[in-house]
């Protein structure tokens, strides 16, 4: 490897180490009261390698929601195949829960810093867009396993779906790593429990 491609690889990681920090630092204190200083001193660096990389916090920010917004698509299409909306109920909620579980684990503080009032508009719409279309997403598996359902009903039922498992979330992620398998199994069981009669 050439020194520009090591260079370029080196100014990656100092990135993602450097929001990372900023990820930390935005969840425990807030957008507004999280400071440069702070986020340089949480990713180990002086402010002045920070400003290298980003002109302020919002740029930090701007880069998180890039970060989100791409893992979000990503665990949606692995949550919300089409192909699998004939599998035993069980297993199908299994495949739908488990990434976006995933997601936000891999994410700590995103779902704090992005559903908090500080954080500029402009950053924070279209990470909302992509966790609202979550409902219409859920609505397209019901309707490939109910396709006789009415519209009202699917979108009531969707709209259900979704709220459940926002409901158990937080409890799911801030169960202990041992005691996570659990949750996410009564999380299963609450969502196959509800709709099992509307399906069926």
């Amino acid at each position: 490897m050439t020194e520009e491609p090591r260079r370029q690889a080196r100014g990656q990681r100092r990135m993602e180490q450097l929001t990372d920090a900023a990820a930390l630092v935005f969840a425990e204190v807030g957008y507004a009261k999280a400071t440069t200083n702070a986020i340089a001193k949480r990713a180990d660096v002086s402010p002045g390698t920070l400003y290298q990389f980003f002109a302020n916090k919002e740029a930090l920010a701007a880069a998180l929601a890039d970060r989100y917004r791409t893992a979000l698509q990503e665990a949606h299409a692995k949550a919300f195949d089409p192909t699998a909306a004939k599998l035993p109920l069980p297993e199908l909620v299994d495949r739908m829960i488990r990434p976006m579980v995933e997601v936000n684990l891999a994410n700590p503080g995103f779902k704090s810093l992005f559903a908090g009032p500080d954080l500029p508009e402009h950053l924070t719409a279209p990470a909302r867009a992509l966790q609202a279309a979550v409902t219409g997403k859920v609505a397209e598996i019901v309707a490939a396993r109910a396709p006789g359902l009415p519209a009202d009903r699917l979108q009531q039922t969707a709209t259900v779906a979704t709220q459940i498992f926002a409901a158990l979330l937080g409890t799911v992620l801030a169960a202990p790593a041992a005691e996570r398998e659990s949750w996410i199994q009564e999380l299963n069981q609450a969502l196959v429990g509800y709709l099992t009669p509307v399906l069926t």
